[in-house]
């Protein structure tokens, strides 16, 4: 295979290894002791800050290289992946080529083949990460898995299409990704009911976030009416960045540009502190319930004008996810800076919300569009995985 290494300014290099198939693999490489101590520092000091950082990545060679073991050492604590994510691995990653050339010798139709793949690449990093899972008490080494995006309207598939994942995975660090459309959200209550974890996502709203909390909170007093436990439970909210800005920022004037995602990220902050403290939740943190965790999602910065570790380093407080493509990683490992950001300038950030609503846009119809846009982006990735593995 070729290999090329492209330096960034630090001990850390990027490894690019072409496979066979003409897709790459990147890597993380450690060139040190140095190297290493650094990685702890910063990722560590976001963890102390009460945050996680988990990956948004999923791949064969990344579990069987060691890689996301190193990664979970260094301070990485989960795994997100996607429909886009299992399209760009299994297109790229040569690991797959045998067994999806022995599937395609099986009477099984092209899901049930991505399915098997899936499953499988999730139970190993399930395994990798279940011992960080009992030592933060079930609230790290997390691993999703996301229905197939065209049961974003069904509510009723989404509860059985997550429960039979959940079955198949049979690992108790796995959560099953649901969109938050309105099926799934009522999918949501279902799952949580049922004590699954769940990861709900294409949330790019205040008042999406909230009815999550509604729907966790209904889920969890069915559970409490059948006197089942209600504090072994994690959901987290994806709450989604930079396609906020993307959207946005050609209709802004200058000063307000590139500021819109992290202004809301740290308004439903608020939203989440207030909900979770007050007497909606009250009972039931009583019954020792979790609190739904907002993860920041589409961190990846898109703009080459702006910081690439800017959903990062802009966004980090207790109680917080922020899962992270390789590239933004890479760069925060580099050179981002660990301090409690998320809850600093919160009344700059409402005076951009009013900015922008002055300027007649209503973040809540927007809100309404990227997650349409973002439940097709997830069915044209479907459609390309799946077409490899077609008879």
């Amino acid at each position: 295979m070729k290999k090329s290494i492209i330096p960034i300014k630090s001990p850390i290099a990027v490894l690019l290894v072409k496979t066979d198939a003409g897709g790459y693999i990147a890597a993380i490489t450690q060139q040190s002791a140095k190297l290493k101590e650094y990685k702890m520092s910063v990722l560590k000091q976001v963890h102390a800050l009460g945050q996680q950082i988990w990956l948004d990545n999923l791949s064969r060679s990344l579990v069987q290289s060691g890689e996301l073991a190193r990664m979970l050492e260094a301070g990485v604590y989960g795994v997100t992946s996607n429909p886009a994510i299992f399209q760009k691995a299994f297109a790229g990653d040569a690991l797959y080529a045998d067994e999806v050339a022995a599937l395609k010798q099986q009477a099984l139709t092209p899901k049930q083949r991505y399915e098997t793949l899936a499953v499988a690449d999730v139970q190993a990093a399930c395994d990798v990460c279940l011992p960080q899972y009992r030592a933060e008490g079930g609230r790290g080494g997390l691993v999703s898995l996301e229905v197939a995006p065209d049961l974003a309207d069904d509510a009723e598939g989404t509860v059985a299409e997550a429960l039979r994942l959940h079955r198949a995975i049979g690992r108790a660090n796995v959560m099953i990704k649901v969109p938050a459309t309105d099926a799934g959200l009522l999918a949501l209550t279902e799952l949580v009911a049922a004590g699954v974890h769940v990861n709900i996502t294409l949330l790019f709203s205040r008042k999406q976030v909230l009815r999550v909390y509604q729907a966790y909170c209904e889920g969890l007093r069915r559970r409490k009416a059948q006197s089942l436990p209600v504090g072994d439970i994690q959901v987290v909210a994806s709450f989604f960045l930079s396609r906020i800005d993307s959207a946005l920022d050609a209709t802004l004037p200058l000063h307000l540009q590139g500021q819109t995602a992290i202004a809301l990220a740290k308004a439903a902050y608020q939203d989440w502190q207030q909900f979770f403290d007050g007497v909606d939740f009250a009972d039931l943190a009583a019954e020792g319930a979790a609190k739904v965790r907002l993860l920041w999602a589409s961190t990846g910065t898109k703009n080459p004008d702006y910081s690439d570790v800017l959903y990062v380093e802009s966004l980090i407080g207790a109680d917080t996810v922020n899962t992270v493509p390789d590239k933004t990683l890479a760069a925060f490992i580099d050179h981002g800076e660990a301090e409690a950001t998320l809850t600093e300038d919160t009344a700059a950030a409402l005076r951009v919300l009013d900015e922008v609503a002055a300027l007649g846009i209503d973040l809540e119809v927007l809100a309404v569009r990227l997650q349409q846009d973002g439940l097709q982006q997830f069915v044209d990735a479907f459609d390309a995985l799946l077409k490899p593995l077609q008879d």
